[in-house]
C-alpha cells in the first residue's frame, strides 16, 4: 500500500461518509452555515439573495466520518436563463444525496417562497431523509421565536429539526453531530486536509463577485459575473491575479468603477485582503470592468462564463 492509498483507506471500520444536499430559499444562510461548519470560508456570502450560482462542495473530515456538503443555489422561480440554470443546479443536488438539509429562515413568517421550497423538496426527495435547520434564531425573541419555529417546521415532513444561528454558531455542533450519525458506512473520498474541490481560480472569482454585490447594494444585484483571466503563483509567497467583472449595461459599469475609480478600488482592496487571508500569500490583484450585454439571457455567453444550462451533473 502506498502513502497515497493510506490517505483514503486508513480509517476505522465504522467510518461514515456521505453527501448532504444543502437547500433552501435564496439568502436563507446556506453558504454561511457551510462556512461555519468547515471553520473556513469556501462560499461567497452577502446579504443579497442568489449569491450562490453553482453547486459548491464543502468537505468536513474527522476521525469518524467524511461529510460532503453541497451548497446549492437558492431555489426560486426563475426569471431568465441564469435563473433556470441555478434552479436546475439546486434540484439535481437531490439526486445522489444521502441526506437533504433544508435551511429555513425563521426571522420572518413562512411565505410563498418557503412553500415553494417545501413543494420542491416533497417532489424530489424520494426516500431521502430530511433534516431542517431553522436558521437565524438570533434575530427573533421569545415568545415569537417559538411560534416561528413551529410554523416553519410544519412546512416540510422531516426526521429532525434544529434551531440554529449559522452566523453565531448556536446549535451548529448539535446539527453536525446528528448529520454524522445519519451518514452511511463508507470510505474517505478526499484527503483529510481538503475543504473543497473548487480550485483557487473559482474561489477568487467568487470572492470578487461577493465584494461587488456587497458594495453596490441594490444597484448591481445579480447582473455581475467574474472571470479570472490569469492566476499566476509567481513565488511561494506571491500570486498575481487578473480578473474581469462583467455587467449587462454601460450604466452598471459606471457604478462599479465609481467616481474617479473609487468603487473599483474599494472592491479590489476588500477582495485582495480576503484572498491574502484565505490563501496565506501576498496577492497582486488587477480588476477591469466590461459590458457583456444581456449575458444572463444568452446561453452562449452563459457557457463562456461557466454556466451550462444543459448540465445535469
Amino acid at each position: 500500500m502506498t502513502d497515497l492509498d493510506s490517505i483514503f483507506t486508513d480509517v476505522p471500520p465504522d467510518h461514515r461518509s456521505g453527501i448532504v444536499a444543502v437547500v433552501g430559499r435564496p439568502n436563507a444562510g446556506k453558504s454561511t452555515l457551510i462556512n461555519r461548519i468547515l471553520g473556513h470560508k469556501i462560499a461567497a456570502v452577502s446579504p443579497k439573495p442568489q449569491t450562490t450560482r453553482k453547486r459548491q462542495l464543502g468537505i468536513l473530515t474527522d476521525e469518524q466520518a467524511q461529510i460532503l456538503f453541497t451548497d446549492t443555489p437558492g431555489l426560486h422561480l426563475p426569471r431568465h436563463r441564469l435563473g433556470e440554470y441555478m434552479v436546475r443546479n439546486a434540484e439535481t443536488a437531490f439526486r445522489d444525496a444521502d441526506l437533504i438539509l433544508v435551511i429555513l429562515d425563521v426571522s420572518d413568517a413562512p411565505d410563498a417562497a418557503d412553500r415553494h421550497i417545501a413543494e420542491t423538496v416533497a417532489r424530489l426527495r424520494g426516500q431521502t431523509p430530511v433534516f431542517l435547520a431553522l436558521n437565524k434564531i438570533d434575530t427573533v425573541t421569545r415568545p415569537l421565536l417559538d411560534a416561528r419555529l413551529e410554523e416553519h417546521a410544519a412546512l416540510i415532513a422531516h426526521e429532525r429539526a434544529f434551531p440554529i444561528s449559522a452566523l453565531e454558531g448556536t446549535g451548529v455542533p448539535e446539527l453536525v453531530h446528528a448529520i454524522r450519525e445519519k451518514m452511511p458506512l463508507g470510505p474517505r473520498y478526499y484527503p483529510a486536509e481538503d475543504l473543497t474541490e473548487a480550485n483557487m481560480r473559482f474561489i477568487a472569482a467568487e470572492i470578487i463577485r461577493e465584494k461587488v454585490m456587497i458594495n453596490t447594494e441594490k444597484e448591481i444585484p445579480y447582473s455581475v459575473a467574474v472571470e479570472i483571466e490569469s492566476f499566476q503563483e509567481k513565488t511561494p509567497s506571491l500570486s498575481v491575479i487578473s480578473a474581469v467583472i462583467y455587467v449587462e449595461r454601460e450604466s452598471q459599469k459606471g457604478i462599479i468603477v465609481g467616481a474617479g475609480g473609487s468603487m473599483i478600488k474599494r472592491i479590489g482592496t476588500e477582495a485582495r485582503t480576503e484572498l491574502e487571508q484565505l490563501f496565506e500569500v501576498k496577492i497582486h490583484l488587477t480588476l477591469r470592468v466590461k459590458v457583456l450585454k444581456d449575458w444572463r439571457s444568452d446561453e452562449k455567453l452563459m457557457k463562456r462564463l461557466g454556466y451550462r444550462i444543459q448540465d445535469n451533473d
